[in-house]
């Protein structure tokens, strides 16, 4: 009798725990089983946008919970935050520097002209700085992590979680927050911060060159960038690419530790993060503008 309610109890538990938050990540209490399973149970029998979107922000309020909380009690993997920083940020300078250079370069390419024949000039390099530290040098740098880094991060932590990785790392008493979430976080915020530095110059270099080349003057352009462009709009860019950095980490650790179904599994963890962290960027810097520079 005993051996059949503890068999019960156990299969309750792995239909509770299949979306996320059990075995491989958030263990739950005996206690919980009942509760969560009828709760499983109603999200099954109706799978609706609403539900979806429920669950999706539960999970990642729990992961970010998790992972700042362990994170101030210095739980993480030193190395494994050194490699994804390194993943995330040397490796993604190229592609930064090629994107904001030539929208730099296409918005001078359209502004300059237009300033110059309205007797305007003067104002290209107000009007392209901050534009380019304002918006397209953080809005891209989040962009391309997201599309590039965050998509490996969904695919990486996804596989572990098919091919039963993560649950070995728990039997192995590593944390699977400790290991896999808090690097990727920390790398993140730490990361999109430089990348919209080095977006920031090469978007305004980009401008520089194309305004020159329609017949603004170079020593105008420069005057206009000094007398126009602020600290608080360079400060208010590093903002919001900490907070792109944040959306990127936990999207991606969320869509990977929910993957099942094997390799069909992986590439929909894979698109869902790229889909998801873009939309939640441009959502994000919309109401980031707004606070900081309204």
């Amino acid at each position: 009798m005993s051996t059949s309610h503890g068999n019960g109890l156990r299969r309750a538990r792995d239909r509770v725990v299949a979306p996320f938050w059990g075995s491989s990540i958030f263990p739950v209490s005996h206690s919980q089983n009942g509760i969560l399973a009828h709760m499983s149970s109603r999200v099954q029998r109706s799978p609706n946008p609403l539900t979806a979107f429920l669950i999706f922000v539960g999970e990642c309020c729990i992961l970010t919970w998790s992972a700042v909380t362990r994170l101030f009690r210095g739980r993480f993997e030193g190395a494994e935050t050194v490699g994804q920083m390194a993943f995330i940020g040397a490796n993604s300078v190229p592609i930064v520097v090629m994107t904001t250079f030539f929208s730099g370069s296409v918005l001078a390419l359209y502004s300059a002209q237009l300033l110059r024949d309205y007797g305007a000039g003067s104002l290209a390099g107000a009007a392209i700085g901050i534009a380019v530290t304002r918006e397209i040098a953080p809005v891209l740098a989040g962009i391309m992590v997201a599309a590039r880094c965050g998509s490996a991060m969904a695919a990486q932590i996804g596989t572990m979680a098919v091919t039963e990785q993560i649950d070995a790392l728990r039997v192995l008493a590593v944390n699977p927050i400790n290991y896999l979430v808090i690097p990727r976080v920390i790398a993140s915020v730490l990361m999109l911060p430089v990348l919209c530095v080095i977006g920031v110059y090469s978007g305004v270099t980009g401008g520089y060159l194309v305004s020159v080349s329609s017949g603004i003057a170079s020593g105008t352009f420069v005057n206009s960038l000094r007398q126009w462009i602020e600290p608080w709009d360079f400060v208010g860019g590093l903002i919001k690419t900490m907070v792109f950095g944040l959306i990127v980490a936990v999207v991606a650790c969320q869509q990977g530790m929910r993957t099942k179904n094997g390799a069909v599994g992986v590439g929909n963890a894979t698109t869902n993060t790229v889909v998801i962290a873009m939309v939640l960027i441009y959502i994000a810097n919309y109401f980031l503008a707004d606070l900081l520079y309204k």
